[in-house]
């Protein structure tokens, strides 16, 4: 099998992350035969989903173990690495389904007891967030073959932005908004830097307000993104969020 076999694989298996995801978003916008590898694979996996007995665990499974992971991967020392590696395969199991959602809960519980508090009556329901889905969106450039890839990461309230092919003028900046349905203000989510894939903060009122269908704006600014007490530059695109 080829690296390019292996990513798309991993790209169709939902196991790339962060910037790895972004920039297989991007290339098989711009890499025919890389998009055609990942047809490939969806057409290959997609019947195994139907062999698989649908088996779901309770509502409060996922999230408790999401939570216990994310506390401990904020302690510093040589769980680190256990962690990131209970994470990669949490996210495995869950695309998995069956048998997999059966094995993640005991392997997760059973690799961390620690996290586990003594005599905690299994049947009680503990509070949890809402999970938020990943979204995505193509934003292509008018007047050009070129397009932006985002990607919001609601675990780390991030958007990854895959400025890939795209070349600075020297003149302007591209500076990214969320606009709100209520029709309010829009809010800056950063400028763009062009030929790279960079994670851009999101804030807290602007994450708890993303979903399916949410409106993003591109707009160019002079050199640094929009100066303060101006108004916004033209808007030369936009898109629109979709689950992922």
């Amino acid at each position: 099998m080829t690296s390019d076999e292996l990513l798309a694989a991993e790209f169709v298996l939902g196991l790339l992350e962060g910037e790895d995801l972004l920039a297989a978003r991007a290339r098989a916008q711009s890499d025919a035969a890389f998009a055609e590898e990942i047809a490939i694979w969806q057409d290959r996996l997609a019947p195994l989903a139907d062999t698989i007995a649908p088996r779901t665990p309770r509502a409060e499974v996922w999230p408790r173990i999401e939570a216990a992971l994310a506390s401990e991967s904020e302690a510093a020392g040589s769980e680190s690495a256990k962690i990131v590696s209970l994470r990669r395969n949490l996210r495995r199991w869950q695309w998995a389904g069956g048998f997999s959602a059966a094995a993640a809960i005991v392997l997760a519980f059973l690799a961390l007891p620690q996290l586990i508090s003594p005599g905690l009556d299994t049947d009680e329901r503990l509070p949890t967030a809402v999970e938020q889905a990943r979204l995505a969106a193509t934003m292509p450039i008018e007047g050009t073959p070129l397009s932006l890839a985002l990607t919001y990461l609601p675990e780390d309230d991030s958007l990854l932005v895959g400025a890939v092919g795209l070349a600075a003028d020297g003149v302007h900046d591209h500076e990214i908004w969320f606009v709100p349905d209520s029709g309010g203000d829009l809010v800056s989510l950063g400028v763009v830097i062009p030929g790279r894939v960079v994670a851009h903060d999101v804030p807290e009122r602007v994450a708890r307000a993303l979903h399916e269908g949410s409106q993003l704006v591109l707009t160019r600014e002079p050199l640094g993104g929009k100066p303060p007490d101006t108004a916004a530059g033209p808007v030369v695109a936009e898109a629109r969020f979709t689950t992922i």
